[in-house]
């Protein structure tokens, strides 16, 4: 198998996308708990790359460390860095000391799914100057925020960077494959007069119209030049959707002496896509387990008494890839479950608020003091962590023991940027007994006053 090699440049700031990109350069934000510059290597595999240059910039570091001499990836990854921002046409030129011979480029910081980059094999054993990739789009604002061509056939023209009108529905995208002699053209170009850097574009225009053999590449599948942090929220969720029915599903039910209200918990959560019901009994004295094993949910204990260590146990017992967190009171239903999926497409954390007074039924335990003491838990947590886009109206419940663990795990996911979003859920009269912590006033008090010490702790513990 022929082994071919390519150039990623990677030294993109990201300015547009902080605080993500306030220590860690743009290539590096996951998706699915992987750099987006995994992806574009793992499409270079498929193009029968074996070695690749990267281009690094401000925090390249972290570029290195992750992915070192690419070995792991069955890769030989060398790294050039980019000591001044000079635009993609600069990194690439920077190439010209390590290769000779033709090349793939695939810009780090854009998002491909399932996509036909293999097809592109075919094009680069041919004789060619550059190829350029192009995907039909139906809105062609997109065009303006990229660039578009004067194709005939197959045949580039002319390309033109960013038009304001375009007139093709082609949108040219960040890949690419050169023959050497694009380094002296690079070496030629004039900066840009708008941001004095060498454009790629310019470069593959003028070798266009000077030396033609540009051909297009016309590409099929989702892409997104990620750009912004809605542009990462986008192909998030573009990713996801495409791969959503492979994740798995567990409820996760802390419980303790539930027996009551257990039975119509299971069988409610007890659907699609649902997997796995995962009850976790917290030292009950009741049938609650007896009952949940009968309607066959799986059934684990802990000893240590708590809200937070019950669930902690749930969350570190299951292999599930997405897991629910539901009561064992049946205060919350199935039924927002759809809601709460598809918004977790683009979300790393979704929280049903109780707040929205429309979907409170009446008789549940709601009212005014325990809703404005999760509104003010929740305001506390969104000043004190301002700069990480937190929208918490509803407080529930990692080292917390008790009904703080809810607030500790918010915050821990605001910590290491994963996005959080919150949607208005159902709220219901609990079915037999009583809230373990909150039933009365002096039990809703001090409740608030550990979500508060456990807010306070993690906001001047953190460096963040």
């Amino acid at each position: 198998m022929k082994k071919n090699v390519a150039l990623i440049p990677a030294a993109g700031r990201g300015m547009r996308m902080y605080p993500l990109t306030k220590k860690k350069p743009k290539a590096m934000l996951t998706i699915d708990e992987k750099p987006i510059l995994q992806y574009n290597l793992e499409i270079l595999k498929e193009l029968q790359v074996k070695e690749v240059h990267i281009v690094t910039g401000e925090h390249g570091t972290q570029i290195q460390e992750y992915f070192e001499d690419g070995s792991d990836f069955d890769l030989e990854i060398n790294y050039i860095t980019q000591e001044r921002r000079k635009g993609i046409g600069h990194a690439i030129g920077l190439g010209e000391d390590y290769i000779d011979y033709p090349f793939f480029v695939i810009l780090g910081d854009e998002m491909y799914i399932n996509t036909n980059h293999k097809d592109m094999l075919e094009l680069f054993e041919n004789d060619f100057n550059a190829l350029c990739a192009f995907k039909k789009v139906s809105d062609k604002t997109k065009i303006k925020k990229n660039y578009t061509a004067d194709i005939q056939g197959n045949t580039v023209l002319s390309l033109i960077e960013k038009p304001q009108s375009p007139v093709s529905n082609l949108l040219g995208v960040g890949t690419y494959a050169f023959n050497p002699l694009v380094f002296d053209y690079i070496k030629r170009a004039t900066p840009s007069p708008l941001r004095n850097e060498i454009e790629i574009t310019d470069v593959i225009d003028t070798i266009a119209r000077t030396k033609s053999k540009v051909y297009a590449f016309f590409l099929e599948g989702d892409y997104v030049n990620i750009n912004k942090i809605e542009d990462l929220d986008q192909a998030t969720y573009l990713w996801r959707s495409s791969r959503f029915d492979q994740y798995t599903t567990t409820v996760i039910i802390p419980a303790y002496n539930e027996q009551e209200s257990i039975a119509q918990v299971v069988k409610d959560f007890s659907i699609e896509p649902v997997d796995e019901i995962l009850v976790v009994d917290n030292n009950s004295t009741d049938r609650t387990v007896q009952i949940a094993r009968k309607l066959n949910a799986k059934v684990v204990s802990e000893p240590a008494q708590g809200y937070g260590n019950a669930l902690k146990r749930g969350l570190n017992h299951t292999e599930g890839d997405i897991l629910i967190v539901t009561e064992a009171d049946a205060s919350f239903r199935s039924k927002d479950l759809p809601r709460i999926l598809e918004y977790l497409k683009s979300a790393d954390m979704v929280i049903g608020t109780r707040t929205a007074k429309e979907l409170i039924e009446q008789g549940a335990h709601m009212d005014w003091f325990l809703q404005w003491g999760n509104k003010a838990m929740g305001n506390v947590v969104k000043i004190l962590w301002w700069n990480k886009k937190a929208q918490f109206t509803d407080v529930g419940n990692l080292e917390s023991e008790g009904a703080a663990f809810s607030v500790e795990m918010m915050i821990e996911m605001l910590k290491t940027d994963l996005k959080i979003v919150e949607i208005p859920v159902g709220y219901y009269q609990r079915h037999g007994g009583e809230s373990k912590h909150s039933s009365t006033r002096l039990q809703n008090f001090r409740t608030g006053l550990s979500m508060l010490f456990i807010i306070l702790k993690k906001r001047f513990q953190s460096t963040q």
